[in-house]
């Protein structure tokens, strides 16, 4: 996989998902900008926990670079 659409990053997060949902969290994607931003929005326990941003980083956003090589960055919004 390694275009840069909703429909694959939403492939890679079904990857990731069961992880947040273990912790009662979920993420979903917002919309993709340009040069490869990728924006989500963090869900239930995700949304508000200390944690979020090194989920962000070190698990979404790994996990979708490693996937689509044209995600340039994972920001999270409201």
């Amino acid at each position: 996989m390694s275009e840069l659409t909703i429909e694959n990053v939403e492939e890679v997060l079904k990857k990731v998902r069961p992880y947040l949902q273990l912790d009662g969290g979920d993420v979903e994607v917002i919309r993709i900008r340009d040069g490869g931003k990728v924006e989500v929005r963090l869900l239930g326990n995700c949304k508000g926990c200390p944690l979020s941003m090194m989920t962000l980083r070190a698990g979404i956003e790994r996990a979708l670079m490693q996937e689509i090589p044209a995600v340039t960055r994972i920001e999270a919004v409201n």
